[in-house]
């Protein structure tokens, strides 16, 4: 379905793929997991969880962790919601430290768990629910260290009132024309992984000089993604890169915004969630990850504009459009690992900050 133009081809040996095919085998007929009710009881003995996440608005995020625990009555979430930068560098000083405080680790930036797996920073887990995902979500890490545990996607987004019908972008390149100067709002790839996964997308179709026609447009620069929404919301910026869920959000309270699907693509931010090796609650994170891989936890997205993981939930928000109808840009956590960190860079070389 994702159509996937930056995915390179490598030519792997004949034992290399046999190893690779066995390792998977053997994941696939290893015990996912106690049984269900002795994970709930083992759970609920540890009463709590902590979740460092950057998936959601901390609206929605908040919302999950209480959905968590009226499905589990006993076992409260602690949800640190931050931008994603913000999150692993957090995370990255508990580990320095050897201080265990995370539980389960959601990023919106796809390279955290690239690093984090060879470190041996994440737990090996086969939740049951993984198996179930839609297709094009399964496999991400074919060693069951992480799964995607949330999909949402970057759009032109703008305000209806601030840009005339016939003036409204159709593409991406489209934000570079000299009459939205002055009136462009994006996050900032130094802090959210959304933001960070765009802005590499971009280079990849245009090249850097995307953005160093951006820069003298003078654009709105906020930390998270969702910073979009706020600008755009209060008229200070007339368009931008914002995020689909939250931006829908806003339009069914009411708000003057619209979502384009552009030509050239829309940005699929598929975020992983992880089990810590060192979890202090290893049985309430394991039962954590089994709800955000299962139906419920798809139903609060769908919801609230999310992408659906799950086949049997379907996206019911206004203004949503199935992915089979638009182009989408998925890129690899390969790419992420390596592309992110490079644009970071080069970001603050271009803009300033």
């Amino acid at each position: 379905m994702f159509d996937r133009p930056f995915r390179t081809a490598r030519v792997r040996p004949a034992g290399a793929v046999l190893v690779s095919l066995l390792a998977a085998l053997a994941i696939a007929a290893a015990p996912a997991r106690a049984d269900m009710k002795a994970l709930v009881e083992a759970a609920t003995k540890e009463a709590s969880l902590t979740w460092y996440t950057a998936h959601y608005n901390a609206e929605t995020a908040e919302t999950i962790g209480r959905k968590f625990t009226q499905l589990y009555p006993g076992i409260k979430v602690n949800v640190i919601r931050t931008t994603a930068q913000v999150a692993y560098q957090r995370l990255s000083q508990d580990i320095k430290n050897k201080t265990a405080n995370c539980d389960v680790f959601s990023s919106t930036d796809l390279g955290h768990y690239a690093t984090l797996k060879p470190q041996g920073k994440l737990a090996k887990f086969v939740p049951e629910n993984a198996a179930k995902l839609a297709k094009d979500y399964q496999g991400l890490d074919p060693d069951g260290t992480f799964y995607p545990t949330a999909a949402f996607l970057v759009l032109i987004t703008y305000n209806t009132q601030k840009v005339k019908p016939e003036d409204v972008p159709k593409k991406w390149t489209d934000l570079l024309d000299p009459k939205f100067a002055g009136k462009v709002t994006v996050g900032h790839p130094a802090f959210s992984g959304a933001v960070g996964t765009w802005v590499m997308t971009m280079k990849k179709l245009y090249g850097w000089d995307y953005f160093t026609k951006l820069e003298k447009g003078k654009p709105q620069i906020g930390r998270s993604i969702v910073d979009t929404v706020t600008m755009l919301n209060s008229g200070e910026r007339a368009v931008g890169a914002g995020p689909s869920a939250t931006t829908l959000q806003s339009m069914e309270k009411g708000n003057p915004l619209g979502v384009v699907y552009p030509e050239d693509g829309v940005v699929i931010i598929v975020s992983p969630s992880a089990v810590m090796i060192d979890a202090p609650h290893p049985n309430a994170a394991r039962l954590f990850m089994e709800f955000l891989l299962g139906t419920e936890h798809a139903e609060v997205d769908a919801k609230d504009g999310n992408e659906s993981l799950r086949p049997e939930v379907k996206s019911v928000m206004k203004g949503l459009r199935p992915l089979t109808e638009v182009k989408v840009l998925r890129p690899t956590v390969e790419e992420a690992q390596k592309g992110i960190p490079e644009v970071i860079e080069q970001w603050r070389d271009t803009f300033g900050n």
